[in-house]
Formats: C-alpha cells, structure tokens, sequence
C-alpha cells in the first residue's frame, strides 16, 4: 500500500485520488508517492473514544504536504511504526509518514472477522 497522491494534467494534486479530478474534471493519471517526504500538521486532536480495535487515547492529525508548489493534505494517525511511542504534536510540527502493519487490530469491529479487509497504512511521525 502506497501513499499516493495523483495528478491531472492541468497539474492540480489531490489525496486520496480520484478518477476524475475534482477541480477540472480531467483523469488523474500521474501517481505521486508522498512516503518519502516530509509534512506539517495543519491540526490535530486527541481521540479518547476510539472505536473497536482503535488503540486509545488515539491522535489524528491533519498534515499538509508540498510538492511542486501545491498544497496535499491528509489525515492520519500520529505515531511510530510500532506504536511504542506516544507522540506531543503541536500544528505547525514537521512529521514524516511511517509505515504501519495493522493501524487496528484486525478483526474487531462490525465486519465479520473473515470480511477482507486490510488494516495497513501510514502514521505521521514527528521529525526528531
């Protein structure tokens, strides 16, 4: 699983993509992978009732990429690839995308255990 964003040929980016982009309407054909670049949390917050199988206390932030001059946001857990670390953030504070097996733990929830699902993503670490 990558995280990409994608791009139109008039050059406007968006994620998660689309097959259509939603500002011109072109296809977006241009695969962007943003999990080797560094971002800014635009905001955060700090979850206490999570839902099943959603570690708790658990902090979401909004982060914003650059790339070629445009503006990518996303949103996402904050984190280590363990999770071994409970992270302080503040907007403003640089994080880059980590990898993660299982983002919940699989099989809790309203899905059936065997629904095929796949838990796996990214969490946005604090740069040290």
């Amino acid at each position: 699983m990558g995280l990409d964003a994608y791009r139109c040929p008039n050059g406007h980016i968006t994620y998660p993509g689309h097959r259509l982009c939603p500002e011109c309407g072109e296809p977006q054909d241009e695969q962007i992978d943003l999990s080797d670049e560094t971002a800014e949390i635009v905001t955060w917050t700090k979850s206490t009732a999570t839902p099943p199988g959603v570690r708790e206390p658990n902090t979401l932030a909004i982060v914003e990429f650059e790339v070629d001059g445009e503006s990518v946001r996303a949103l996402g857990q904050v984190g280590s690839e363990d999770d071994d670390e409970e992270f302080d953030v503040e907007s403003g504070d640089e994080v880059e995308p980590v990898y993660v097996d299982e983002l919940r733990e699989p099989g809790v929830g309203l899905k059936p255990e065997d629904a095929d699902q796949e838990w796996d993503g990214y969490r946005f670490r604090p740069v040290q």
